[in-house]
């Protein structure tokens, strides 16, 4: 085999077992150390999980965890067509007597014609159901706040990763200290695996690589 096949093969062997591996930047957040407390005697200490009753127990500081509600479901269909068709013809008639009179008339007709008719349909169906914990990354000024978080799974088979960040408003999170997703702006989601089952459902690496310098 040539050695420029074995780089371009090595690459995307490399390429496609580097993309298993799940992003390492959706560590949960770690709250800033409070300061060193007040001795001031008393019983109530609001540096110890204060919330207060118009608050509750919604996350609102960074590194407060909250729930995010998968309820992704899109749905989306194109269709396309076109069509075309073009025809011509023409025809000489020679002169009966004289130097051409010889010609046969239908030697002289000549017609062309082209036509073209194409169509597509694309349909497709994404859902995404359940659930995963995220913590509060930053807080901001109109009341968002950015936040970010993953739930990993070692099944028998191989792994499980779901990974989660937005941005998400204060308000809308419920008493149950919850969002749903279609409420998160600048949403971005994954999950992948890692395993046998994926393996099985995923094509060779040398197959990949014909298929991308395949002319055809």
């Amino acid at each position: 085999m040539p050695r420029a096949l074995v780089l371009a093969a090595m690459m995307l062997f490399t390429t496609s077992a580097a993309a298993k591996a799940p992003p390492a930047v959706f560590a949960a957040a770690v709250p800033p150390a409070p300061p060193p407390p007040e001795i001031t005697g008393g019983i109530f200490r609001a540096d110890q999980g204060y919330a207060g009753l118009h608050e509750g127990r919604r996350a609102r500081s960074v590194g407060d965890p909250l729930t995010i509600l998968l309820v992704e479901d899109i749905e989306s269909a194109k269709t396309a067509g076109s069509q075309s068709q073009r025809n011509g013809s023409f025809s000489i008639t020679p002169p009966t007597a004289g130097l051409l009179s010889f010609l046969n008339p239908n030697a002289l007709k000549a017609g062309g014609g082209s036509s073209f008719k194409g169509q597509g349909n694309a349909v497709q169906t994404s859902s995404l159901a359940g659930s995963v914990a995220v913590t509060v990354i930053e807080v901001r000024p109109n009341g968002t706040a950015l936040v970010r978080g993953e739930k990993r799974m070692l099944l028998s088979q191989g792994r499980e990763w779901i990974q989660f960040s937005g941005i998400v408003r204060l308000a809308d999170i419920d008493a149950d200290n919850a969002i749903q997703s279609i409420r998160v702006a600048n949403a971005q989601i994954e999950y992948s695996g890692k395993g046998a089952v994926q393996r099985a459902g995923r094509e060779g690496w040398l197959s990949r690589f014909f298929n991308t310098v395949s002319p055809f």
